[in-house]
């Protein structure tokens, strides 16, 4: 996974809340193995409109989503963060994000950065009035910058540490081998392992 400590984008306004998971990627499109493959799917029943901002040209190229409060509920489908990395989204910003999305977008190293709902219609009003509008999203001051708005975000320390270091679950898991080795080694014989004769 590619480390993420700070990010320049630009920045898609989506004017809705309680986006859930269906809606980023119908259920029917989860059907494809692998994780590639989706940008064609985002949003695909919303971008039938070719006024839908996400989508437009207007926005092409965009790497930072502002949404309204409660993006990701819904469903647990991976293919969500999935199909927004795929469109080329490394960012999504709203008041407040699904569980187990949020937990799936660490994972892929997609960053969720929650802010307060009038900072998130700010910026929101900002990329909609300028087409292109330029954001950094810097995960070490914990705060997101655009048009001279200087909003800051909330993350737990893990998830920040895991896109700031590149490491999914795994990986971090693997991070720590030599103390996991370590204390293996130390622990009695007599004591049950998971570890394979």
């Amino acid at each position: 996974m590619e480390a993420l400590v700070r990010h320049t984008g630009t920045v898609a306004p989506l004017e809705r809340s309680s986006v859930d998971t269906d809606q980023i990627i119908p259920a029917r499109f989860c059907k494809r193995l692998g994780r590639t493959g989706y940008e064609d799917t985002l949003f695909f029943r919303w971008r039938q409109d070719p006024e839908f901002p996400v989508t437009a040209e207007r926005h092409a190229g965009a790497s930072i989503l502002v949404s309204g409060p409660d993006f990701g509920i819904g469903s647990s489908r991976e293919h969500a963060v999935w199909a927004l990395r795929d469109f080329g989204f490394r960012v999504v910003v709203a008041a407040s994000f699904g569980d187990i999305f949020r937990a799936n977008a660490t994972k892929n190293g997609l960053l969720t950065a929650e802010v307060a709902e009038d900072d998130a219609a700010r910026l929101r009003q900002a990329a909609a009035a300028r087409p292109g509008l330029s954001a950094t999203a810097d995960l070490e001051a914990r705060t997101i910058t655009a048009d001279g708005l200087v909003v800051p975000f909330a993350i737990d320390g893990y998830s920040r540490w895991q896109l700031m270091n590149g490491l999914d679950d795994l990986q971090a898991t693997l991070s720590r081998v030599e103390r996991i080795d370590a204390y293996e080694a130390a622990r009695p014989g007599w004591l049950p392992t998971t570890i394979g004769s």
